[in-house]
């Protein structure tokens, strides 16, 4: 049974088409959603999303948001959204590891949360280019 998939950005639409299984980044750990899943509201977490389409699996990172799953439907709304595919590997390797180096740094409280969040966003970059596992 195939899912219908919409991520939806706020300046584009990154993915639209059907797949047999979606692994979504909530907040509470990973997703798996699958044909004739329950009804469903979730809140999404930075991180990647994988989608399988055709036996191949994309990669796809969500920038936190909601995903909503009905009737075989999975909609998902995000602050922002990049397909790993579109990722240059070397640039995000780069990235994690100036992150990392930041989030070592960081002194003050504030200083802290926001290398952390850079940090989340660089790591869910990297593993979408295939840069982990």
């Amino acid at each position: 049974m195939a899912l219908q998939v919409r991520v939806i950005a706020p300046d584009k639409t990154v993915w639209d088409a059907e797949a047999q299984e979606v692994v979504l980044p909530s907040t509470t750990g990973q997703l798996g959603i699958l044909g004739g899943h329950a009804p469903l509201l979730s809140a999404l977490d930075t991180g990647v999303m994988r989608v399988r389409s055709g036996g191949d699996w994309s990669s796809i990172v969500l920038m936190g948001g909601f995903a909503e799953v009905d009737d075989n439907c999975v909609t998902i709304l995000v602050n922002g959204a990049e397909t790993g595919d579109g990722i240059d590997l070397d640039s995000a390797k780069s990235e994690y590891e100036s992150a990392q180096a930041q989030t070592e740094s960081a002194s003050t409280k504030q200083e802290q949360i926001q290398a952390k969040q850079a940090l989340k966003r660089a790591r869910a970059r990297f593993q979408a280019a295939g840069g982990m596992s």
